[in-house]
């Protein structure tokens, strides 16, 4: 590694480490303070808390590690931009495409940290953290569940859903059993599919068996279509069941094909897994980026510009990467053209405003 390399990769480092630090330490302070009073009613110790929150650092900290890329980068050739450093070194023969090639191996490795963290730390921590917010500070139903065999208890009533989409909130694979003080059966409810429209769940294809003491049959009754109150909102499933941010990629994959296999759409689940390897590499596409922002004149000048157009462009991979993944998830791209795209369009816009820096 050349002279050059060395001292900005140097640079490079300091700087998201300062940036990371700073952007974590404001998420755990505001996130710890503002929850204090759930804390409390819980009955969770300062402690306990604190560890809870800490649980969720691991995510966080992939999720702004592309802003912190953007940042990082910028300050660096700005700061090389306003001592004239860069001015000197395109003097002396040194092109800005190779001043960006320590950018771009530092999003290479981000891309591939980001992707091992997503592998390996980030779903057992946020497995923890979801189960000590469903199950301890919000204390909802006793549940277990992946969106695929959920069983629900609650008081007198056990339930059981064969596969839930939080897309279209529809359920299929209904099966509700109802028991008395001595958990007795006294009603089961058998229905094929059921969805969540004006604040109600409607289910079809219904057979319910009516249990009285001495009589094992029990009365059947059939209905096509019946509404029922189960005391649990589509939000309700959609945020405790098992997130694909709690599964690792094979783990997700083999989900997929059992989902598949049964009759059922996997879309989402494809599109998520496929954001998988498409969110991690825009760290690249941000170094890139960066790179072009902290070579420009205007920037010489005004740093703070500069940072200020970094956030910019971060907020906007935001804004299109969830508006692709959103319509993926509603069938209206396909998975890999909405995991994908905001990468591709991203990645064109950084190369065709570096090579306007160059020239």
């Amino acid at each position: 590694m050349s002279i050059i390399n060395r001292y900005w990769m140097g640079q490079f480092l300091r700087f998201f480490c300062i940036v990371q630090f700073i952007v974590l330490a404001i998420f755990v302070a505001v996130d710890y303070l503002t929850n204090l009073s759930k804390f409390f009613k819980a009955g969770i110790s300062l402690v306990d808390a604190l560890g809870y929150v800490l649980l969720k650092t691991p995510f966080m900290f992939v999720q702004f590690t592309p802003a912190g890329v953007v940042l990082a980068v910028i300050v660096v050739f700005g700061l090389m931009n306003r001592s004239n450093e860069l001015l000197a070194l395109r003097a002396g023969g040194v092109s800005a495409y190779y001043l960006v090639r320590p950018a771009v191996v530092a999003g290479i490795l981000l891309s591939f940290s980001m992707f091992f963290l997503g592998e390996t730390l980030v779903p057992v921590t946020m497995a923890k953290a979801n189960y000590i917010k469903y199950s301890v500070i919000k204390k909802k139903h006793q549940i277990h569940a992946s969106r695929e065999n959920i069983w629900i208890k609650s008081d007198d009533t056990i339930a059981h859903f064969k596969f839930f989409n939080p897309v279209d909130r529809t359920l299929s694979g209904i099966t509700l059993t109802r028991m008395d003080d001595n958990f007795k059966v006294i009603q089961r409810m058998d229905a094929r599919s059921g969805v969540f429209q004006k604040g109600q769940w409607h289910f079809f294809n219904i057979l319910v068996q009516n249990f009285t003491p001495g009589d094992d049959t029990g009365e059947v009754i059939l209905d096509d279509e019946k509404i029922v109150d189960m005391g649990i909102l589509p939000e309700d499933l959609g945020q405790m069941v098992k997130k694909t941010d709690e599964m690792r990629f094979a783990e997700l994959a083999v989900h997929i094909k059992k989902v598949e296999q049964e009759g059922y759409d996997a879309t989402t689940y494809r599109v998520d897994l496929l954001g998988k390897t498409a969110f991690p590499f825009i760290c690249l596409i941000m170094a890139i980026m960066g790179a072009a922002v902290g070579m420009r004149p205007a920037v010489k000048e005004n740093l703070p510009l500069g940072i200020v157009m970094g956030l910019g462009m971060a907020f906007m991979y935001w804004i299109l990467y969830s508006f692709t993944t959103s319509l993926g998830y509603g069938r209206m791209l396909p998975p890999f053209v909405s995991a994908w795209a905001a990468n591709f369009l991203f990645l064109c816009a950084a190369l065709f405003y570096l090579a306007r820096t160059e020239s």
